[in-house]
């Protein structure tokens, strides 16, 4: 499980459905919730993403409606049999992708590449209100 601090910069809500803007470092990420109501703008987090909630593009071109994407350096990567871990480098934070070794090897990831993560709005979570 990834854990980032961010601070809430922007809530847009609508009937039961809450659309979340967070700074995380340089990058602001969105984030869709249904029934959120103790969130306010100003207020510290620590934002949760499942490991296997992390897509990874490579030489990615065009528009994509994944508003969450992170330019990262693949730091380590550990080959497995059916699945990848790989370790990313995001301004000095460290973010855990795990990937089928099919799309590893499709894809002809190696340590140091460049790439960009990509994580779905509905794939974020706030784990904990800290301030």
């Amino acid at each position: 499980m990834n854990k980032l601090e961010a601070k809430v910069i922007n809530i847009d809500s609508l009937e039961n459905l809450t659309i979340v803007q967070f700074k995380f470092k340089e990058t602001t990420l969105s984030m869709m919730s249904l029934g959120l109501s103790n969130i306010k703008i100003g207020s510290k987090v620590f934002l949760n993403i499942n490991s296997s909630h992390i897509a990874i593009a490579k030489n990615l071109k065009g528009e994509i409606s994944l508003s969450n994407q992170f330019e990262c350096t693949i730091q380590k990567l550990t080959k497995g049999e059916l699945l990848s871990s790989l370790i990313l480098n995001y301004q000095g934070s460290i973010l855990n992708s795990i990937i089928t070794t099919n799309s590893l090897t499709r894809m002809d990831l190696k340590q140091n590449d460049k790439i960009i993560a990509l994580i779905k709005a509905s794939d974020l979570s706030i784990q904990k209100i800290i301030e």
